[in-house]
């Protein structure tokens, strides 16, 4: 590891003066040359850059990360996997990829965002191509909205430039001031081109409690039918959840035009979680601690939960959200 470092400060210094007039010759134009392209496969080796050696799909990954970690929420589990790995295998797609997340507070939605980057790039939440953006802490004061939006429409366009595989996460979006995500449509649009610059590579994932409510009633109707929670499928609630995201102005999608262009390729409903899946969470962050899953603890951590409704206590206010630092009490 010590000669390749050596190689490499050597290298970067030839890089610094290649263009210098140290050889008016052909072959020393050469040698600066295939110097400098070392260099830059060496550069490209050890440090994070747009290409395959740290930009790379790992469907099985996903598919396995999902099906380990993310509890309770068979309709988002698979959707998502079939839509990003659609994206991904394909080498022409017409426009990026735009996931809307839905559902209660601790229902996972960070959670497969932090997924899907970790089976895409080689560094994961902390790679330099994964931006993540939280409406109250970037986008407070709705007197500097119009700031706000060529900000995050100059960030966009500079970190795709940079890397057209490039990953945005809008966090809080039902915090978000109305009009201000409408700023980046001609990213999400059908567009070739925008300015020379090619957004179809690009995935923005949108993160939000709105239309939880209506998740939550399509769940329960479901409990008092008497029919499994498992058989609730996507089109049971996507248009319903579509419509009232639209019409919420507490949605930060309110009356936008990424919904009345169909720029959104899919609303995704992620259910309220009930006592057996904090349970599940329980086990998973005890292994995840480096503890040994312990049912009593967790079971005694997940009874002292508060669920909603309150006549019937079947859901998790918080969802799992809480479990790391409630085990750290109870173990």
């Amino acid at each position: 590891m010590r000669v390749t470092y050596i190689l490499y400060v050597l290298i970067s210094s030839v890089l610094v003066n290649a263009f210098e007039p140290i050889s008016t010759t052909i072959v020393g134009a050469g040698v600066t040359l295939g110097l400098a392209a070392v260099g830059k496969k060496m550069y490209n080796h050890l440090h994070e850059s747009c290409e395959s050696k740290w930009v790379a799909f790992n469907s099985t990954g996903l598919e396995v990360a999902l099906d380990q970690k993310l509890f309770g929420q068979h309709v988002a589990s698979r959707v998502i996997q079939k839509a990003v790995t659609g994206f991904m295998n394909n080498k022409n797609p017409k426009k990026s990829l735009v996931l809307s997340l839905h559902g209660w507070t601790g229902t996972g939605k960070n959670l497969v965002s932090q997924l899907i980057a970790e089976n895409i790039y080689k560094e994961g939440m902390a790679s330099s191509f994964v931006h993540q953006f939280v409406s109250t802490a970037h986008f407070p004061h709705l007197s500097q909205i119009e700031n706000y939006k060529s900000q995050l429409q100059q960030w966009i366009k500079g970190n795709v430039t940079n890397c057209p595989r490039s990953m945005f996460i809008f966090d809080e979006m039902d915090k978000m001031h109305p009009g201000l995500i409408d700023c980046i449509k001609p990213y999400l649009d059908y567009y070739e081109y925008l300015d020379g610059v090619s957004y179809r590579q690009a995935i923005f994932i949108f993160l939000s409690n709105a239309g939880g409510e209506h998740i939550t009633q399509v769940a329960l109707e479901f409990r008092k039918a008497g029919r499994d929670r498992e058989k609730i499928k996507l089109q049971h609630l996507e248009p319903a959840l579509t419509l009232s995201v639209f019409n919420s102005k507490q949605s930060g999608l309110w009356h936008t035009s990424l919904i009345d262009k169909n720029l959104v390729d899919f609303f995704i409903p992620f259910l309220p979680l009930e006592y057996r899946h904090v349970l599940l969470c329980g086990m998973a962050e005890m292994s995840a601690k480096g503890l040994v899953p312990d049912q009593d603890v967790v079971d005694q951590m997940a009874r002292e939960l508060v669920y909603f409704p309150k006549s019937d206590k079947i859901f998790s206010v918080n969802g799992c959200k809480t479990i790391g630092s409630k085990l750290d009490y109870y173990t």
